[in-house]
């Protein structure tokens, strides 16, 4: 049975995940508004249960969860934790920025400006540094590149990245030791797939396409991982909060289809008094491409509850009904007893 404080070391650099890590766009006031002082207590309880692993981003609160994060971060031993951030959006000061933009219920006056090209690519890893007041950061990911992102605008920003110079810049960050891995953050795993053919990626994190819902990203995505060493991080393992019984999915509300499925889940889950988000939490740190699980918070009983889920028992019988009903991919690893 896993801990919250267990490590996993990414394949190509010595960087090593918490298994159990602080995702950052709830402090941002996704959704809902999170005052400055409850953000710090939440920080301030992963920390003390553990956790080593924080990711955040430009977008998330319009600067307002990076803000948070490196307020908190700035105070401990740099080498005691891994602080990912994102590049691919430059925060630009807009007056006219109101509050529920983007779904963020207090952004700060920042309008994103999408740009994935080399010098924005840097302009954006400069800014991030001020922000946090740090002095580097771990890993750096390309934050929402892909066709079901941009539309018709894909090619475009797909270029800025390739031909303008944008994994280019993660490349020179890389080498020059400023950061020490680099990868993509996304919704889509077709984007990844394709830019592994450009470039070597140490760590992705996938939010919503590897969880107990969804494991469209078997193959070939999550094969092509392993054997390059690729490692996943999963966001998103709730699905937007359907698995948490919020009835969103991919940031919208779930159609009936995705509420059918998720009470096919539950009821089987149920017959083993275990609850579902526990079961959504641990099933997809089974696959040998995954380190680490990044579920958010929005105050300190939620961080808690989502560690006390993370660190259940549960049996193994659950994963084998689970796959005997056509629940879960029957190629899809379960998680073992003692894992």
């Amino acid at each position: 049975m896993m801990k919250v404080s267990d490590l996993r070391k990414l394949p190509h650099c010595d960087v090593s995940l918490g298994v159990f890590g602080l995702g950052g766009a709830p402090l941002g006031g996704l959704y809902q508004k999170v005052s400055d002082s409850d953000a710090a207590v939440v920080l301030d309880g992963a920390w003390a249960a553990g956790l080593c692993y924080f990711d955040t981003a430009p977008y998330y609160g319009y600067t307002l969860s990076e803000r948070r994060m490196g307020a908190k971060l700035a105070t401990l031993p740099r080498d005691s934790f891994v602080l990912s951030t994102k590049v691919g959006r430059l925060m630009r000061p807009d007056a006219g920025v109101r509050p529920g933009d983007d779904g963020w219920a207090q952004p700060l006056p920042f309008r994103p400006l999408y740009d994935y090209s080399h010098d924005g690519v840097m302009r954006s890893f400069e800014d991030s540094l001020q922000r946090l007041g740090l002095a580097r950061i771990d890993i750096l990911y390309v934050h929402d590149i892909g066709r079901a992102t941009h539309g018709e605008q894909h090619q475009h920003y797909w270029q800025q990245l390739t031909r303008g110079g944008g994994f280019r810049a993660l490349e020179t960050l890389r080498e020059q030791g400023q950061v020490a891995a680099i990868g993509l953050g996304v919704n889509e795993w077709q984007v990844v797939h394709d830019s592994m053919q450009e470039i070597r990626l140490d760590c992705t994190l996938l939010a919503g396409r590897y969880t107990l819902l969804e494991q469209t990203s078997l193959t070939p995505l999550l094969e092509q991982c392993t054997l390059h060493g690729n490692a996943i991080v999963i966001g998103g393992p709730f699905n937007s909060g359907v698995l948490a019984g919020n009835n969103k999915f991919n940031y919208a509300d779930a159609p009936a289809h995705i509420v059918e499925r998720v009470a096919a889940l539950k009821q089987v889950c149920q017959a083993f008094d275990v609850p579902l988000p526990a079961a959504a939490l641990q099933f997809p740190m089974a696959h040998p491409a995954v380190v680490s699980c990044i579920p958010g918070a929005h105050n300190l009983a939620q961080l808690q509850q989502n560690i006390d889920w993370f660190e259940q028992a549960i049996p193994p019988e659950l994963w084998q009904a689970l796959r005997e009903g056509g629940l879960i991919d029957e190629r899809a690893p379960v998680p073992q007893t003692g894992a």
